[in-house]
């Protein structure tokens, strides 16, 4: 534990933070000098994590560093309802099967940034599953349905005729109720999450605490786009279990000035370090690119190790600063219905590298895609098969396309 007055926590904790409602009464339960507890939830609705997600992990291990208590909520309840925010429709509802397999490897996965000694991993069934009718008519009975028509969401689905299924008022109430079941003293949440926070705040006022819950809000972490925020649904997303090279790579691609906001979110420098590199760039000192494999660097020793992080900037100063080949590269085996020739992008789907065949064919169109180094922009470019060649799609899948693993589907 760091032995830090409050004010100085309070400045800690306040790196990279939107908002914080609010500020004073945070800064009075850390003057009772007490592991706080602090709470976030995350519901299972994928079976993955990725860098946005870490957004809030980052800022929970801060907590952890300065001697609080974090409890990592896995809604598994919550889930297969589905959290209306930002939604202009109800989501489909997911099966309880669903929600477990997807949380199978949430707890291995958080704790790659958590401290394990110092988070209380819980699922919300614990508490929600065991309410009774009575009990969920107590809950709803403290909150009102104009209430809820002041999101933003649910305002603009009313106003344009669009349906809001009653269970979505019940989400941001049983979620509220996590808050009512841990006693937290602090909750964290992205931007869209607001509401939710602040619903948590009142409802624990309505049962009785007399000190509720400060909420902490973060940023949206935007994906490698530069543009959006990262999700799967944009495939502008980092996973924080891909290969080390993968994900190397994907840090190398977003914007420039978007790296700083990586560095501000998900990394333990302080605002006084960040800004220092940001000095030495605009001064000539540091290239920003000697930054950014800085920034991939420290991301993918995290999420892997050292030595795999080291061999990823290899692989990319190899690959993509020198432009050459990598060393090791799969050869895939490719099914295909007749011998000789087969369409590029028949070829550039059966190697895996595109989703579908249309993808394939805007990829190609695109300049995407290399044989043997050179461009071909006709997605029905006849590739003979008979030889052996590299396949380049983007620039960082590469498959070594062989004779001998040509397979004919009779």
């Amino acid at each position: 534990m760091l032995k830090l007055s409050p004010e100085e926590q309070l400045k800690i904790i306040k790196k990279g933070v939107l908002e914080i409602i609010n500020e004073e009464e945070l800064l009075e339960k850390l003057k009772e000098e007490r592991p706080l507890i602090v709470k976030a939830g995350f519901d299972p609705t994928a079976p993955d994590l990725h860098l946005g997600h870490t957004v809030l992990l980052q800022k929970l291990r801060t907590f952890q560093q300065l001697g609080h208590t974090v409890y990592f909520i896995i809604g598994d309840f919550t889930a297969m309802i589905g959290d209306p925010s930002g939604r202009d429709k109800t989501r489909p509802p997911l099966t309880k099967e669903q929600v477990l397999e997807n949380a199978k490897t949430y707890k291995e996965q958080v704790f790659k940034v958590l401290d394990p000694e110092k988070t209380v991993v819980v699922f919300n069934s614990e508490w929600l599953g065991d309410m009774t009718a009575q009990d969920l008519i107590k809950l709803t009975a403290r909150y009102t349905v104009a209430r809820m028509l002041e999101r933003d969401d649910f305002k603009k689905r009313f106003k344009e005729n669009k349906p809001i299924a009653i269970h979505e008022f019940i989400y941001p109430l049983l979620q509220a109720y996590d808050s009512v079941a841990i006693k937290a003293d602090v909750e964290l949440g992205g931007s869209d999450q607001r509401f939710n926070l602040l619903i948590g705040r009142d409802i624990q006022k309505e049962y009785g605490i007399e000190k509720p819950q400060v909420a902490i809000l973060l940023p949206l972490l935007v994906g490698t786009d530069g543009v959006r925020k990262m999700s799967k649904s944009y495939g502008n997303y980092i996973g924080i279990t891909e290969p080390p090279e993968e994900m190397f790579g994907k840090l190398m691609s977003i914007p420039d000035d978007l790296m700083w906001d990586y560095w501000e979110l998900l990394t333990d420098l302080s605002i006084e370090e960040i800004e220092k590199m940001k000095m030495d760039v605009e001064e000539g000192v540091l290239h920003p690119m000697e930054v950014k494999k800085q920034l991939a660097m420290y991301i993918v020793t995290r999420f892997h190790d050292e030595e795999s992080a080291i061999k990823a900037r290899e692989h990319f100063e190899r690959v993509h600063s020198k432009r050459e080949i990598p060393e090791e590269i799969p050869e895939p085996e490719i099914i295909v219905a007749t011998e000789g020739k087969i369409p590029l992008y028949e070829l550039v789907f059966k190697t895996g590298f595109a989703p579908s065949k249309s993808e394939a064919r805007r990829l190609i169109k695109g300049g995407a895609v290399k044989i043997d180094g050179e461009k071909f922009t006709d997605p029905y470019f006849e590739v003979d098969l008979t030889k052996e060649f590299v396949l380049q799609v983007g620039k960082r899948k590469f498959a070594r396309i062989k004779p001998e693993n040509i397979k004919i589907e009779r």
